[in-house]
């Protein structure tokens, strides 16, 4: 395995050197978060094949679609994983609903950005606390905001270190090592659905439109939930952080 000072000074490194170099400083004080997207699909399958005992977490909001529920249990049979899911807080959940209405994310952004901050972000608070370290599966050329990422940074809000391993993959190189690897994914994605959150917040792409264009459609700024924003990051060390690419 490479140690972690050769990543400043090569670009010649892969996803899952990041991966093993996360589990040999972390250990048990480093969890991945997952939406069982395409992306959180591969690292997952990267964990089993070199066997990386990185915790695997994931937030139920309650407004899931059928078929990511259904990957859920595809990927535990495949992998032979536990994944730990969380949970909004149903009092809060609960008064939201009562005073703002079911679909109250139609209504406007406000109203989006609250259920998201209590079905989202604050589940995924709880699930960090007390851990060292995150592995995500952000993508630099999803939205503006994350091409401003680095593969490891510390995320100075919730003072994490986050990984983000497949930073610098395409989509194309995505989809290529789930087909060469068959990995389980979810059956939206051959229905126009590259980005997929919960289900009344989300649509099938158009022809030409950017993958995260069905996130939130009805709003024109940010297509973000609040997870990887709303905190400032930094490099996590200078030395420590890695700038490369997929490892061939």
């Amino acid at each position: 395995m490479k140690d972690y000072q050769d990543f400043h000074t090569t670009s010649n490194f892969s996803a899952e050197d990041a991966l093993e170099w996360a589990w040999e400083e972390f250990q048990d004080d480093v969890v991945m978060t997952s939406s069982f997207g395409a992306e959180d699909m591969v690292i997952m399958d990267m964990l089993f094949r070199r066997k990386l005992k990185i915790k695997i977490a994931t937030i139920d909001t309650g407004r899931l679609p059928e078929e990511t529920y259904k990957l859920m249990e595809r990927a535990g049979e495949k992998y032979g994983i536990a994944v730990s899911t969380y949970f909004p807080d149903f009092s809060e959940v609960e008064s939201m609903v009562s005073e703002k209405g079911i679909n109250l994310f139609y209504k406007s952004p406000e109203n989006r950005k609250l259920c998201c901050s209590i079905r989202k972000v604050q589940p995924l608070n709880r699930l960090l606390n007390g851990k060292k370290a995150w592995v995500t599966g952000l993508r630099s050329d999803q939205t503006e905001f994350r091409k401003n990422s680095i593969v490891v940074e510390l995320d100075k809000s919730r003072n994490i270190v986050k990984i983000n391993p497949l930073l610098n993959w395409t989509s194309e190189d995505v989809w290529k090592y789930i087909k060469e690897n068959k990995v389980p994914y979810n059956e939206l994605h051959d229905r126009g659905y590259p980005s997929i959150g919960c289900a009344p917040c989300t649509r099938a792409v158009k022809p030409g439109e950017n993958e995260r264009a069905g996130r939130w459609w009805w709003e024109t700024d940010l297509k973000e939930c609040g997870i990887h924003m709303n905190h400032e990051s930094q490099p996590f060390p200078t030395e420590m952080v890695i700038k490369g690419r997929r490892g061939d």
